[in-house]
């Protein structure tokens, strides 16, 4: 089961019916006991990166994410994927999870901005796993990007400079366009994202 974090924000329903039509079943919580019974946590999210994180802080779910992140595969989706990170930078300086080093802050480009539309996904060599989706094309909306060491940067776009798509360390993985609207690619993805997730806790637990 999928557990998605209900914390009054984010694209709730599309996600959860793109993890639905992969077959798994879900569920919209912000309950520790329903959240222990899931194999993976979803964090979504839309809007600013503030007003996302003051409601995590509001709800007093920070603490219970982070445990959960230390457990189970966890997985950010748009803003939600950006709140992996230390801090951001959107409506001033703003403490993120720090589940992951970096920061986020606004796409420095000489296009447009927000970023929208489809663009093609460049897959790092280090994660050999995803290298099935080089060239694939999904959909972004977004004016900020995360700012991270390459290591973490599982697959990136270009649009006037290089912008992380998917990031991942360990169980934790972010994904900043959205693969709920990425037709039939997003959904292929996000199973990739699933089971190379998984594939991490299998690790840990075999050491």
């Amino acid at each position: 089961m999928i557990a998605i974090v209900d914390y009054g924000v984010g694209n709730v329903a599309s996600v959860a019916n793109a993890c639905k039509q992969l077959g798994y079943e879900t569920i919209l919580t912000d309950k520790k006991e329903e959240f222990e019974q899931a194999t993976h946590i979803i964090l979504p999210g839309v809007g600013s990166y503030r007003a996302a994180m003051e409601e995590i802080e509001r709800r007093n779910l920070r603490d219970l994410l982070l445990d959960l992140a230390s457990r189970k595969p966890f997985i950010g989706i748009c803003v939600g994927m950006q709140l992996l990170f230390e801090k951001g930078l959107e409506h001033g300086e703003t403490e993120g999870l720090g589940l992951l080093p970096g920061t986020v802050a606004r796409i420095e480009t000489e296009h447009l901005l927000p970023h929208i539309g489809w663009n093609a996904l460049e897959v790092s060599d280090n994660f050999p796993e995803y290298s099935n989706h080089q060239g694939e094309h999904v959909y972004f909306v977004h004016s900020y990007q995360a700012y991270t060491p390459a290591a973490y940067i599982v697959a990136s776009t270009e649009y006037g400079t290089q912008i992380p798509a998917i990031v991942q360390k360990g169980t934790i993985c972010g994904i900043q366009f959205h693969p709920e609207k990425s037709e039939k690619v997003g959904q292929l993805l996000l199973q990739s994202v699933f089971e190379s997730s998984q594939q991490s806790v299998r690790k840990e637990e075999s050491k």
